[in-house]
């Protein structure tokens, strides 16, 4: 659509002018949105049109770039994702047009979608997992081994939206590549919707990170205030990590205790629960341990309910 400046700068003086520009409103009258808001607006009398032609041709614009719509990072429209609104009001028995910017469907998706992550944080997992393409029907049917356990999960999902924040949590065990750590990123996806905060950590990589953080008391305090104070709080692949009593004992256990009969707490693990105890009952440096392990299982076991995730192997499968 040409722009209403190429159009004036072809338009003849005088009352060529006049005749010209009569032409194009008449045009800019048979478009389908100005015919929609003068039948919302009978009030508007052509004069008014006339008077608010840039505001009339803008608003066709963007209405015939919207109807085309070529995604939301190539809008052509003045502001990516917003659109022109025309609204008309009545003061001293004159019809008043005005103008403003609303976002498009698809800019409120995106926000959306941004609203969410930025509820859920992720310590050493793919962002991406967090915002991918999540599909029920593919996670019940594709592996009807673990049907049983992603509808369990389902409700636990629909329970928690409609009764609020559940004490117990869920442990999620399973061999390698079965789709655990998919699973919690669904639920903590799912569950942001309903306004909840959520935290998924994969073990390993944060217990290493932790041992770093003795140097900076201030980081530690704060990511372990921060898994304290979630609502969902996800351990991933535990039992594959390094343990050393003091992450164990001080870091781990601070975190469950503070959580048990608080906040649930979610796992995943190729590990089932008394092989779990077994691994917390040992570390390089004070060999076996074994009232400490049961100590740290003490603060686990009786608060989730076990899943078992079973199935092929996904990983590396497109």
């Amino acid at each position: 659509m040409e722009s209403l400046g190429e159009l004036i700068k072809r338009w003849p003086l005088g009352a060529g002018m006049q005749a010209e520009a009569e032409r194009h409103l008449d045009a800019l009258l048979e478009e389908p949105a100005v015919r929609e808001l003068r039948a919302r607006h009978p009030e508007l009398t052509r004069r008014d049109l006339r008077l608010n032609l840039n505001r009339i041709y803008q608003y066709v614009k963007e209405q015939r770039h919207c109807a085309a719509c070529p995604g939301l990072d190539r809008c052509p429209n003045d502001i990516e994702g917003y659109y022109t609104v025309l609204e008309c009001e009545v003061q001293s028995d004159k019809a008043q047009l005005y103008d403003r910017k609303a976002p498009c469907s698809l800019l409120k998706a995106r926000q959306a979608e941004q609203q969410l992550r930025s509820r859920v944080r992720s310590f050493y997992i793919d962002e991406s997992a967090l915002g991918g393409s999540f599909s029920p029907t593919e996670m019940v049917t594709l592996e009807p081994e673990r049907s049983a356990a992603v509808n369990h999960l389902f409700k636990y999902i629909k329970t928690t939206r409609e009764n609020g924040l559940q004490k117990r949590g869920l442990y999620l065990v399973g061999p390698f590549g079965t789709g655990k750590t998919y699973l919690m990123c669904y639920m903590l996806h799912e569950l942001a919707k309903s306004g909840l905060s959520g935290v998924i950590v994969y073990v390993p990589e944060f217990v290493e990170d932790v041992k770093s953080m003795l140097d900076e008391p201030a980081r530690l305090r704060e990511t372990i205030e921060l898994m304290k104070q979630t609502d969902l709080l996800v351990f991933d692949d535990i039992g594959a990590e390094n343990l050393s009593p003091w992450v164990r004992d001080h870091v781990m256990g601070t975190i469950l205790n503070y959580r048990m009969n608080r906040k649930p707490t979610f796992y995943t693990s190729n590990h089932d629960l008394d092989a779990l105890e077994r691994h917390f009952s040992f570390t390089n440096k004070d060999g076996e341990e074994a009232h400490k392990g049961q100590r740290l299982m003490d603060r686990i076991r009786p608060f989730v309910d076990r899943l078992w995730i079973g199935g092929g192997n996904k990983r590396g499968l497109t």
